[in-house]
């Protein structure tokens, strides 16, 4: 103890500083940016006005003054329940307002049970690691969300990755599972950063065969897809052959919060095991009142369902005939791929400057080489904005050295839809 104070002193953030000119170093430093949204599809950034692509709001519906009046909801709350729930449901209990959503939202999925969790995020890391343990296999797409990679890691299984949508690489390593071991397939219905859609039917078929649990992920497919929106695996005839529905309702639903639904020996099962649900402070019922009106517009909203599916694919078509790398794409969500960080972080920058807000994606969200711009139109977009928006996307790249080569992509006998 007869050191002077500072005479042995480590620079204990040293590493943290080191890392972060890595990032910056490869373009990969990323910085949050201060966006008001000023409706009919369109931010204010900077002072200036952008068409924005950037956000998972499909349909429009978290727009401002989509909601009607969210201060005579707020005061019914306030009087009715309290501002927030306290504790976790487990300690404090269950209100009746959520009880009777999810009642309600699992007669809309059509199972038994539903559990209403605080976010997409710790719904996956809580269904995937009480799901799978310790020698058990959990089997994902490559291109799933981060939340499903960092749940299967956290489940202590051993998580193997197939190639994105190879169904006779998933059955090759289903069968060299060893005997009596417990198979979980989890797999992203509509990849959010790709707009390609999962293979539900043939993922139903083997984990059928290889007596495996299959749990979707329909966070960027439920309000798009199915009667009233009820997802990808409705819209395929297929719900009931899914063990675990999980999905979000910050995107087209425009709210926030998620659920998981299934019969009730899972969801009970989960109940009692998701650790993320059982230490986590319960949703408000607030909260739960938004999610249900909003669960309410979106099964009314089919003229907006069919208007942004058309949008995209008249989006994605009139990129791809200026040649540019739409990806495997074939829904809302319409990626640029334009490889190199730096590139697509000057294109994304020049974009702002033209007045579009699509931001540029880089790994590790996306895989090495394939940074690029990811576009979402909306329904409410107007066409005429979406076409300006190709218009600046064709300017912005060709600043940038990089733009779309119709000539050469036709000669080499492609039409620009190539794999990630």
């Amino acid at each position: 103890m007869n050191a002077k104070v500072g005479e042995n002193a480590v620079d204990v953030r040293a590493w943290m500083r080191e890392e972060l000119e890595r990032l910056e170093a490869r373009t990969a430093l990323r910085h949050p940016v201060a966006v008001k949204a000023v409706g009919g599809g369109f931010v204010e950034r900077g002072g200036r006005r952008l068409l924005n692509l950037a956000s998972n709001d499909y349909l429009g519906l978290a727009q401002p003054g989509e909601y009607g009046r969210l201060s005579d909801m707020a005061g019914e709350a306030e009087e009715d329940w309290g501002v927030g729930a306290t504790a976790s449901r487990l300690i404090v209990g269950t209100d009746p307002e959520t009880e009777a959503f999810e009642r309600d939202f699992a007669a809309y999925k059509g199972t038994e049970s539903c559990l209403l969790f605080g976010s997409g995020y710790a719904a996956n890391v809580g269904l995937i690691s009480a799901l799978a343990g310790r020698n058990d296999f959990v089997f994902g797409d490559r291109l799933n969300h981060a939340s499903i990679v960092d749940g299967a890691i956290l489940s202590r299984a051993r998580y193997i990755r197939y190639p994105h949508r190879d169904m006779n690489r998933l059955e090759d390593l289903l069968k060299k599972t060893p005997p009596g071991k417990r198979k979980l397939i989890v797999t992203d219905a509509v990849f959010s950063m790709d707009g390609s859609i999962a293979p539900l039917a043939d993922l139903v078929t083997l984990k059928e065969r290889y007596g495996a649990l299959l749990m979707v992920d329909e966070a960027h497919s439920g309000g798009v897809f199915g009667e009233e929106g009820r997802g990808l695996a409705h819209a395929l005839g297929l719900a009931d052959k899914i063990d675990v529905q999980m999905g979000t309702f910050g995107k087209a639903f425009g709210c926030y919060g998620a659920y998981a639904a299934g019969d009730a020996t899972v969801i009970r099962y989960v109940l009692n095991k998701a650790r993320s649900f059982i230490y986590s402070t319960a949703p408000p019922p607030f909260l739960v009142r938004c999610i249900r009106r909003q669960w309410e517009r979106v099964r009314q909203a089919d003229d907006r369902r069919a208007q942004l599916l058309e949008k995209a694919a008249r989006f994605r078509s009139e990129l791809k005939r200026r040649g540019f790398d739409t990806g495997e794409s074939e829904c809302h969500i319409v990626p640029v791929i334009l490889g190199d960080n730096a590139r697509a972080v000057r294109v994304a920058r020049r974009l702002e400057d033209l007045g579009v807000c699509a931001v540029a994606i880089r790994p590790p969200t996306v895989p090495e080489g394939t940074a690029r711009l990811r576009c979402s139109p909306m329904a409410i977009h107007a066409w005429e904005d979406l076409a300006r928006a190709v218009e600046a996307i064709a300017l912005a790249a060709e600043s940038a050295g990089c733009g779309g080569e119709p000539e050469r992509r036709a000669e080499a006998g492609t039409d620009g839809e190539g794999g990630a």
